[in-house]
């Protein structure tokens, strides 16, 4: 996996740990679809990603200390984070494979939609790169039976 896509699933992977938390985010628990929608600007061009994911996310999920949208990976450091009930701001600088990247998403949380963005400034051996992703959730209803 080249650096960029590194960085990229680093900073958009949905529903992984994150530092402790003082309240918990306004989600509706049960089945949730994820879409996130990247383009990317620089010395190479891209043409737009699109990427759906489906989670189940129970009141357990929300309540615990592990619960969130960010994965810090390897090489990845949190320099700042600040969550509350309706949303979640981040910063986070990575390197990897001789390029670096630096990091900065929001997420709104509303109940039964989440939106949010994740932009990306990187510096690689492939050139300056930015990665913007647009991310949308919505509640689908329950939980199927076998999550």
């Amino acid at each position: 996996m080249t650096m960029n896509m590194k960085m990229l699933t680093a900073a958009v992977a949905l529903a992984l740990p994150l530092a402790a938390q003082a309240e918990t985010p306004d989600i509706k628990p049960g089945e949730w679809e994820f879409v996130s929608v990247t383009s990317i600007k620089g010395d190479m061009q891209m043409p737009d990603q699109t990427n759906t994911e489906r989670q189940c996310i129970t009141e357990d999920d929300l309540e615990s200390a592990d619960f969130g949208f960010i994965e810090e990976e390897e090489g990845c450091e949190l320099l700042s984070q600040d969550m509350s009930a309706d949303g979640l701001e981040y910063h986070m600088s990575c390197t990897a494979d001789g390029g670096d990247a630096d990091i900065k998403g929001s997420m709104s949380f509303m109940g039964e939609q989440v939106e949010g963005d994740v932009n990306i400034d990187t510096n690689s051996p492939m050139g300056k790169m930015t990665m913007s992703t647009q991310i949308d959730g919505t509640y689908q209803g329950a939980c199927p039976a076998d999550s």
